[in-house]
């Protein structure tokens, strides 16, 4: 492996003008200052290159700048930027009606547009309370579902987005995530430990704390991301969508960093067969382009005119780029998904075997991580070493980025090759050597 010569004086510099003017409050996970991208490959503004292992939080699915992407940017912009939604363009209803096309459920689909994930949790949280009645919601630890207030009630995953900033939306319980791994609740004989938790909720959170018909939907991400890239027990979403239908309790998954072709399927939830009322999508639906969309069941979308509504919603560039964007995933990228997901899944096992620091792979399609571990045994999480695998990918040349107490995630582009792959995967082997070693 060649080390990068990191910092160089133009990335210098830039870092020293940020510092200066940018808020505080970007988490940076270390000094890249990108120049430019093509596919799965980016350079810094001093001539590095990188393979991009983490599209930008699993945001350029089509990988960077595809000609495709950018060809439907530029058409658009020629003709018009901006029109606000109180007006119509074609755009905006041909995008509506491929989310329709998409949707995990037989129903017809209502589409939203948003400028972001955050902003689709939102949506759903204003609709699952007009359209129940209800006001309680039941969350998941772990969970990220964004930073403004109403979706900060359900993020989950770190204190430190909470500090501060009390009192939450009120109205929010969070139970565990059913997570096998590093379980929190004990099963009897015999029981998935994904039904336990719909058990717990059944029978503590419903039982005891919040009556069914005040609660108007839980929110989960079928693979959580920011909490550790973890694969609910296939025994989960079939119980939690009964439990929904006993009670009148809308599902509402957020499929923000999980949909769009990720895990190999347009959504995460179709890997679990059950179908949900309410979908948040946002992130690689227009490879990187801000967008995002709630997709609800039209039955579910009876909220009158003006009770919800944005000066940005249906944006004609967004649209444009993930009118494109979406004919890409459809036509091959979604199916590489499928065959280099499974190739990096192989391949991450092997290399497991020679490091005993790795405790799991897991995932789906290119939603892959790798959890480090202090003791096999155990499952203890190794967050420190997690960050040095994260620090030496960057010195040399690989750029990954962590998520959870002690994982890595695979997230690159959809569109990657297998040798790029290849070239990202042994880069890998090698700093986790290096790590271990110390």
């Amino acid at each position: 492996m060649t080390k990068k010569k990191l910092l160089g004086p133009k990335a210098r510099a830039l870092v020293a003008r940020d510092q200066v003017v940018v808020s505080p409050s970007y988490p940076r996970a270390y000094n890249f200052v990108m120049d430019h991208g093509k596919g799965s490959e980016v350079f810094d503004v001093d001539g590095n290159r990188y393979l991009d292992f983490a599209a930008g939080i699993a945001v350029a699915s089509t990988g960077h700048s595809h000609p495709q992407v950018v060809k439907a940017i530029q058409e658009q912009a020629e003709k018009f930027i901006h029109i606000s939604s109180d007006f119509y363009h074609e755009n905006w209803v041909e995008l509506s009606e491929k989310l329709d096309d998409i949707a995990p459920f037989k129903e017809d689909a209502g589409i939203f547009l948003t400028n972001s994930g955050t902003e689709a949790v939102e949506a759903a949280i204003k609709l699952a309370r007009f359209h129940t009645g209800g006001s309680q919601f039941i969350g998941f630890l772990g969970a990220f579902h964004g930073r403004t207030m109403g979706s900060l009630a359900f993020t989950a995953s770190k204190s430190l987005y909470r500090q501060d900033f009390f009192p939450m939306m009120n109205g929010v319980i969070h139970v565990p995530y059913p997570d096998d791994y590093r379980p929190l609740l004990a099963t009897r004989p015999g029981e998935d430990y994904g039904q336990a938790i719909v058990r717990y909720i059944e029978e503590q959170i419903i039982g005891r704390i919040a009556p069914a018909d005040n609660i108007a939907g839980i929110l989960i991400e079928p693979i959580q991301g920011e909490g550790g890239y973890i694969v609910p027990t296939p025994g989960f979403f079939p119980a939690l969508r009964d439990l929904c239908d006993r009670h009148d309790i809308l599902l509402i998954v957020d499929e923000v960093q999980s949909g769009m072709g990720r895990t190999g399927k347009w959504w995460a939830i179709e890997h679990f067969g059950v179908e949900p009322d309410i979908i948040c999508a946002a992130k690689g639906i227009a490879s990187g382009v801000p967008l995002g969309a709630m997709i609800a069941r039209q039955s579910v979308m009876d909220w009158p005119k003006g009770a919800h509504g944005n000066t940005y919603g249906g944006n004609p560039l967004a649209c444009a780029a993930a009118l494109a964007t979406i004919d890409l995933i459809e036509n091959g990228f979604m199916q590489n998904a499928v065959e280099m997901g499974q190739y990096t899944m192989d391949a991450l096992e092997e290399i497991q075997m020679r490091h005993p620091s790795i405790g799991q792979v897991r995932g789906k399609g290119l939603m892959i991580g790798v959890d480090f571990v202090k003791d096999r045994e155990t499952h203890e999480p190794d967050g420190d070493l997690r960050a040095q695998v994260e620090q030496l990918g960057f010195e040399h040349g690989l750029l990954l980025l962590g998520c959870g107490k002690s994982t890595i995630r695979f997230s690159p582009p959809l569109n990657i090759s297998k040798t790029e792959l290849d070239e990202g995967l042994q880069i890998f082997d090698e700093l986790v050597g290096q790590a271990e070693q110390g």
